[in-house]
């Protein structure tokens, strides 16, 4: 975990899991050095999952679970034990994917054992997009951005329950412990703001004030239909392979919610994508080289960069990430970060600022 307030802001260091990310974080390179299959834990699961224990793996670093990439599968172990059926979740959603055109790892097997929940699915070619962006030129940047959008439009057109939720989310909007960041949940707005006036040393007349401001931008996502969300889709949860994307990754908090929460994430990590590095170990993604990824984007899936009141769309969903840090996060100097972002939210100001699509 990097010092700063504002790296610390980062979901996936300050929660202890980003739970996509935390969940599957792997550099699955075309070609690698690995070692024999021989850890312990690692045998049951493949065991348990009725793979052979053959050739070689490498082990990843994460946020919270143990991970392995094989020649032909990956596999993620949860020993954290905070997100109840994270993986029961993601093969849900998973399943949902079948016969649609949404580039995804096919799920091979997922269950509980005694050294936790897993999941193994087969292995992607390619690298993460935070992985290749660097060496990559201008066209083949625009080109893997492009793929993402066909991606998107795909995923938002798959049939989904109206209700579709992580369980461990709404846990934790029923009123559980809240292990993770998550993407934002429009109904549960005002939840986060009593939530906030429970905490010692809330400011009172702040939390009056984003009441207010919430209670008249709820109107705007009246009319919308819900479409599958991966909830979590930055550079780290898409993989890429010769300028296209070749999957989507980690639907572990994958929801309903209207297309454009999608977005939310995209252009938050556009903007502070330091605050989003892919393993504890390594750095975010320079923000000054994705300045043009919203306009490729919106040149690829316009449809998501056209609802009506966008940008104020776009400011309650940002409201609400940094209210659920104010009202939830252990930490004072992520919450004292959370709270100016949330006043500069009420000026009128924000990481889309410095946006352009």
């Amino acid at each position: 975990m990097t010092s700063s307030a504002g790296a610390a802001l980062n979901p996936g260091a300050v929660h202890g899991t980003d739970a996509c990310e935390a969940l599957y974080v792997c550099d699955q390179l075309t070609s690698f050095v690995g070692e024999p299959a021989t850890d312990p834990a690692l045998l049951r699961t493949l065991a348990a999952a009725g793979l052979a224990a053959t050739g070689h793996v490498l082990p990843k670093a994460g946020w919270v679970s143990r991970v392995w990439v094989g020649d032909e599968y990956v596999v993620r172990l949860n020993t954290n034990g905070q997100f109840r059926d994270a993986y029961r979740h993601e093969a849900a959603v998973v399943s949902l994917l079948t016969g649609s055109e949404v580039p995804h790892a096919r799920m091979l097997a997922h269950g509980d054992g005694p050294d936790g929940p897993w999941y193994v699915s087969e292995r992607l070619p390619g690298q993460t997009l935070s992985e290749a962006w660097p060496a990559a030129d201008s066209a083949t940047r625009q080109a893997m951005i492009e793929s993402l959008g066909v991606a998107l439009r795909a995923l938002h057109g798959v049939p989904v329950p109206a209700d579709l939720l992580p369980p461990w989310l709404a846990g934790a909007l029923a009123g559980n412990p809240w292990p993770a960041y998550h993407p934002p949940v429009v109904s549960a707005a005002l939840q986060q703001v009593e939530a906030a006036r429970r905490r010692p040393g809330h400011d009172s007349r702040l939390l009056a004030d984003v009441a207010d401001w919430l209670q008249e931008r709820l109107g705007l996502f009246a009319a919308d239909e819900p479409v599958l969300v991966h909830g979590d889709l930055h550079g780290s949860n898409v993989m890429v392979d010769q300028g296209r994307v070749t999957g989507l990754i980690d639907f572990a908090e994958a929801l309903a919610q209207p297309a454009d929460a999608e977005l939310d994430t995209i252009l938050r990590w556009c903007a502070r994508a330091r605050e989003y590095p892919p393993t504890p170990e390594e750095q975010g993604l320079d923000e000054t080289t994705l300045t043009e990824v919203p306009g490729w984007l919106r040149g690829a899936y316009p449809e998501l960069f056209e609802r009506e009141h966008l940008r104020e769309r776009l400011t309650f969903y940002d409201m609400y990430m940094e209210l659920a840090l104010y009202a939830h996060h252990p930490q004072p100097d992520v919450r004292e970060v959370a709270q100016d972002r949330i006043a500069r939210l009420l000026s009128g100001h924000s990481h889309l600022d410095g946006l352009v699509w």
